[in-house]
């Protein structure tokens, strides 16, 4: 008997969770991967084709090429190529045959606008990590470090029970104690099942993220639709009139009207516009699939947790709304599992009970790891 009972011992102070050795706070994720890829993809694509793009204008050299007559000197075609850069506007005419303007000018600014692209593809994350991630990290730390301590304290408190049992001379009176400490919730955990109760009334963080998702949603659409417009107007004209008569050479006989120039970096333009625009396009599903993962509990994670004593947030039926801060923090549990030590114990215990022939005497880890102490034998049947 003293050997079954040493083994028991032995079995339920292996399953205490060890002190944690280091600070969780440095490995904690306060963003979502889906989140991670979106801010990747939306900030990195448009730095990176305007990289490109300013790279193949260094080595290019000029960006336009103009066909000057053929008296013209090279400083003359030199500077007949710079002005109509500068000024990059087309002179033609309309159908009814009078002479019209369209200014290319956007051609000229379209890799700045990219970085100002990229720039607003970032402002939702800073929003978020200024605005959100301090009381997320706050809430993740208590949380995880309560839920590890509510193992604990239930695998402490089989091994409590089963020193009484020991001593108790009466195992049915032993047995009578434990079902009213149950029914009267001896063993329930207030302060962690109270605290996620009022966060299931909060709304703050699910504002930001919804918030956050909203602006990147409408970065992504402004962008497409910018890109839309260049194409309509601009991204069709390689090709256009340019007039250097101004100035001091309007007065000159020998300088024609117009000069027809060709823009050498036009289809780069063009492949880098279709690559953003077309890359936009498919994440605008992905942020909105973010943002409905709120329409919906995650109850994998608390179910798990419903096997500790008076643990039950979802059978009490306290989880109504789902557009709440308790579920955005249960979307960034998930995201840190590894750091729930406590998860993985009650993962593989849940699967325990599912495989145990009389579950119907099995509801809570305690019970589990009391018939694993050998407290079963002195249990009286039904």
């Amino acid at each position: 008997m003293s050997l079954s009972h040493t083994a028991a011992e032995y079995m339920l102070s292996d399953a205490l969770l060890p002190d944690p050795g280091g600070s969780r706070a440095k490995g904690l994720r306060l963003e979502l991967p889906s989140d991670r890829l979106l801010k990747f993809v939306t900030v990195g694509l448009p730095l990176f084709l305007v990289s490109l793009a300013f790279a193949r204008e260094f080595s290019a050299g000029s960006q336009i090429s103009c066909f000057s007559p053929t008296n013209f000197t090279g400083k003359q075609s030199a500077y007949v190529d710079t002005a109509c850069w500068d000024s990059l506007l087309h002179h033609g005419f309309d159908t009814e045959g009078h002479a019209v303007t369209k200014s290319l000018w956007a051609l000229k600014v379209f890799p700045y606008s990219l970085l100002v692209v990229a720039v607003l593809m970032y402002l939702p994350y800073l929003l978020w990590r200024y605005a959100a991630a301090p009381a997320l990290h706050s809430d993740l730390l208590f949380i995880i470090d309560e839920l590890d301590k509510s193992y604990n304290r239930s695998v402490r408190l089989v091994q409590h029970m089963r020193k009484v049992q020991q001593a108790s001379a009466e195992p049915e009176r032993f047995w009578e104690e434990y079902e009213r400490a149950r029914r009267e919730r001896y063993f329930e955990f207030p302060l962690l099942e109270r605290y996620l109760t009022c966060k299931q009334h909060a709304h703050s963080l699910v504002f930001i993220y919804i918030l956050r998702n909203l602006l990147l949603l409408l970065f992504l659409a402004a962008t497409c639709l910018y890109l839309v417009f260049l194409h309509l107007n601009i991204f069709f004209q390689d090709e256009f009139s340019c007039s250097i008569k101004t100035g001091l050479l309007q007065e000159e006989p020998h300088i024609p009207p117009l000069i027809p120039c060709k823009l050498v970096f036009f289809s780069v333009f063009q492949l880098i516009s279709l690559s953003v625009g077309g890359v936009y396009v498919l994440l605008m599903p992905v942020v909105i699939y973010n943002a409905l993962q709120l329409c919906q509990w995650d109850k994998g994670l608390l179910s798990v947790y419903e096997m500790l004593p008076a643990f039950d947030l979802l059978s009490r039926k306290m989880l109504t709304c789902p557009v709440n801060d308790l579920n955005v923090i249960l979307l960034f549990l998930r995201a840190n599992i590894s750091e729930l030590t406590s998860f993985s114990r009650l993962n593989a215990v849940s699967a325990l009970r599912e495989a145990t022939a009389n579950k119907e005497d099995i509801d809570t880890v305690i019970d589990f790891m009391t018939l694993l102490a050998g407290l079963e034998t002195t249990k009286p049947k039904p």
